[in-house]
């Protein structure tokens, strides 16, 4: 392996509008997909439990909002995704979809806001933005001059998680209880200048809030004052984890597709409207699932381990020790035979530890599920 110059690799990296506060409180910093990064801020089993028992905040600057302007949007967006926008009457409602390929796989997960019509806002992951855009722009050559897409890099984004995030959010910023306190989960509003989801990564109630980043150092120290302690990458994967979510590039990408990757209920197939994607998925029955796996035996599970079951083989997508359950979980990819309850094996370097098939999510709002 080359080893570059730090200072080298440093500049090459992307950087959030928060990148020099993360420094300041001594981030063990990394390259993630192409951003510099915080992992943690010396503990991420302690941040993982922050968020779970009180408030955590993150840093999710690095993904990337694209606003959908002009009264095609509607009608282009029913088209592009596999779920159905025409759900999204209510201004401030958010939708969870899929970006699929002409052949049903997914190009990437994202959401999707209605603010009103003639607006909507999709979120799309970090690593597959540039990708993204890319394929959003062919599709929309031919869609007219009623639509307008603009990706929002002027924007931050910051995610405060954890039964206490929403009280604590409030304290920071009292100026936007009225216009937030009844959001119900997956719903959005603008208030001071700011657009405030009820949305999240982590199984927790919480906001991810979009602001300028020039203003979103004043927020990050404001919630610190009001004791939202930061998590880094570790502890969000950690915690997205045990809610059962998906992480683009490990358990779904252009590969598989939704229903495949335990995303058949992001996908709706019974409107009359067309889709990318859906005649490929009208043509394919799934042969494999996503499942979850607690294991039985000691060790750890990680990702593109084999498991063994009596339908044939499969493989780990995610795996971690989960430090709410202190035992080892994974999402794994397995035959349609697989079953709830099941024992497997999965090869760990030289042996073969017992797991069961479980239910997930292994964890939500702070409770464990298996």
């Amino acid at each position: 392996m080359e080893l570059r110059p730090f200072c080298f690799l440093e500049a090459m990296l992307k950087q959030t509008p928060l990148n020099p506060v993360h420094r300041a409180l001594g981030a063990k910093m990394v390259d993630f997909g192409g951003w510099d990064m915080p992992l943690h801020y010396g503990s991420q089993i302690e941040e993982h439990h922050q968020v779970r028992r009180d408030a955590g905040m993150f840093d999710v600057s690095h993904m990337l909002a694209v606003d959908f302007l002009g009264e095609g949007g509607r009608t282009f967006l029913r088209g592009l995704i596999a779920n159905n926008v025409d759900k999204l009457s209510l201004p401030g409602k958010a939708l969870y979809s899929c970006l699929l390929d002409e052949a049903g796989h997914v190009i990437d997960d994202l959401i999707v806001y209605f603010m009103r019509e003639g607006w909507f806002r999709m979120v799309v992951n970090a690593g597959t933005a540039d990708k993204d855009l890319s394929w959003i722009g062919g599709r929309a050559r031919g869609a007219g001059k009623d639509l307008e897409i603009t990706p929002r890099r002027d924007l931050a984004m910051i995610a405060v998680q954890g039964p206490n995030a929403r009280a604590k959010f409030w304290q920071a910023m009292p100026g936007t209880r009225t216009v937030t306190q009844n959001l119900k989960v997956f719903q959005a509003a603008e208030a001071e200048g700011m657009f405030i989801a009820r949305t999240g990564y982590t199984g927790e109630d919480g906001f991810e809030i979009m602001l300028p980043a020039a203003k979103a150092e004043e927020l990050w120290n404001r919630l610190a004052a009001c004791g939202v302690k930061p998590a880094g990458l570790g502890a969000r994967d950690t915690l997205r984890l045990e809610a059962g979510m998906n992480l683009y590039g490990q358990d779904m990408d252009e590969t598989v597709t939704p229903f495949e990757s335990g995303l058949a209920w992001t996908v709706d197939m019974n409107s009359p409207r067309d889709f990318v994607g859906k005649a490929a998925l009208q043509q394919k029955l799934p042969a494999r699932q996503l499942v979850g796996l607690v294991l039985v035996d000691r060790g750890v599970l990680r990702s593109h381990q084999k498991v063994i079951t009596p339908s044939g083989e499969g493989e780990i997508t995610s795996g971690t020790f989960s430090p709410t359950l202190n035992r080892s979980i994974a999402l794994a990819r397995l035959p349609v035979g697989a079953k709830v309850g099941d024992e497997v094996k999965v090869e760990v370097r030289d042996k073969r530890l017992a797991a069961r098939v479980v239910k997930y999510p292994f964890v939500r709002n702070g409770k464990a599920l298996v």
